[in-house]
């Protein structure tokens, strides 16, 4: 009986033990779990400039930009290696400015291996590529809301788990640069990045409204030519948005405002000639993959201030500003046609501003304004040469 008992609780012994082992390994199984969620990918709900509200998977790893020149912002958030996250792009960075993306292949050369695929900026992403990459979010441009809706591409990609995210840089730039970059900062999990770059960007910003609104100038009339030497037509411009908004920031008047009822449209040559324009400012770029050899001026980064300036000397004998007071003072600017789509649109109007009232901005340097934004959010050095002017003293003129 004693040998019987002994064994019993023995037994006993070895129940218990087995039952805490039991509760140990599936206590750690349980944690060893929460771990692994917390670890993995939330799901959030952002509204993008369309004001639709999409799921994403947060911080999103493969992304897809519906246009190249988005790298201007994911740049400034992926300082260290801005091509990390980019999975396939449209072409226009390589094409449209070239001179940047040297400068980012220079120091990342497996951008060159990013995918891209064509189309223009009121096209849509291939979707076929987009499947294959398996991207967490495609950023596309609101301009290509209409092409998209034709295509169905919202719906063939959301079938596959493939959020579409909306932004704007170019159509209402003023309004929607701050969202369009809090909306990178929240999906790639650089919330405080974005919030720093938004604080830099409205200090420069005061540096030139906060005077206009204080001092109140009179406004010299002028007139923006748009994409110059990109086509042969005269005269493209912009409304109310875009330049014709920065203009008027910096204390100018846009004489197409009340002619041009959207974004982007043209003037004809008498109606120029006709507004009499004080100053001519016309943006331009490097576009010899559009039109080689052409009357574009190639201001951007390190640019040629003579041959930019020999090109834009062309300009002045142009029918449409035969006799106009901006011939006569030899107001003609050239500045890189790229500030109307990027988070730095803020330099363009202090350079503009300095153009329109030199006395009033004369300790307004833009040039280093730019180049504190590169040493503070860029990965590439600074490269002067995005302005050029005939006119140094070009003080309103009304």
């Amino acid at each position: 009986m004693a040998i019987q008992r002994r064994w019993v609780s023995v037994l006993i012994v070895l129940m218990l033990l087995g039952l805490l082992a039991a509760v140990f390994f599936f206590s750690n199984q349980r944690k060893g779990t929460a771990v692994v969620a917390a670890a993995s990918p939330a799901t959030t709900t952002v509204t993008d400039l369309l004001g639709r509200k999409v799921h994403v998977r947060v911080p999103v790893q493969r992304v897809i930009l519906g246009e190249g020149r988005q790298l201007y912002l994911a740049a400034a958030l992926d300082t260290e290696d801005p091509i990390q996250r980019i999975v396939g792009w449209r072409k226009d960075l390589i094409q449209a400015d070239p001179d940047t993306y040297s400068l980012y292949l220079r120091k990342f050369p497996k951008i060159a291996g990013i995918p891209t695929f064509g189309g223009f900026e009121d096209g849509t992403v291939d979707v076929e590529q987009a499947i294959a990459q398996k991207p967490d979010v495609v950023f596309l441009n609101i301009e290509a809301q209409r092409a998209t809706e034709d295509a169905r591409t919202i719906e063939k990609l959301g079938a596959l788990g493939i959020p579409v995210v909306y932004i704007d840089f170019r159509h209402y730039p003023i309004e929607n640069t701050e969202p369009t970059m809090r909306l990178f900062g929240k999906l790639f999990g650089k919330e405080a990045r974005a919030e720093e770059f938004i604080a830099f960007r409205a200090k420069q910003l005061q540096r030139v409204t906060d005077v206009i609104s204080a001092r109140q100038p009179a406004r010299p009339k002028v007139f923006i030519e748009r994409i110059g030497g990109y086509t042969q037509d005269c005269c493209l411009s912009f409304g109310n948005e875009n330049f014709g908004k920065f203009v008027e920031m910096a204390g100018g008047g846009n004489i197409a405002k009340d002619v041009i009822r959207g974004t982007f449209g043209q003037l004809n040559p008498e109606q120029v000639i006709a507004a009499n324009p004080d100053q001519v400012v016309v943006t331009s770029a490097n576009w010899e993959a559009y039109a080689p050899g052409g009357s574009w001026v190639g201001v951007g980064p390190g640019a040629d201030p003579t041959e930019a300036a020999r090109k834009l000397e062309a300009y002045t004998k142009r029918p449409a500003y035969a006799g106009i007071k901006a011939n006569q003072h030899r107001a003609f600017h050239a500045i890189w046609h790229q500030f109307y789509n990027s988070p730095y649109e803020f330099v363009a109007i202090q350079q503009l501003a300095k153009w329109f009232h030199p006395a009033l901005f004369a300790d307004l340097d833009p040039d280093a304004t730019f180049r504190e934004l590169h040493e503070r959010f860029l990965p590439v050095p600074y490269r002067p040469g995005y302005f050029v002017s005939l006119g140094e003293n070009t003080e309103a003129r009304p």
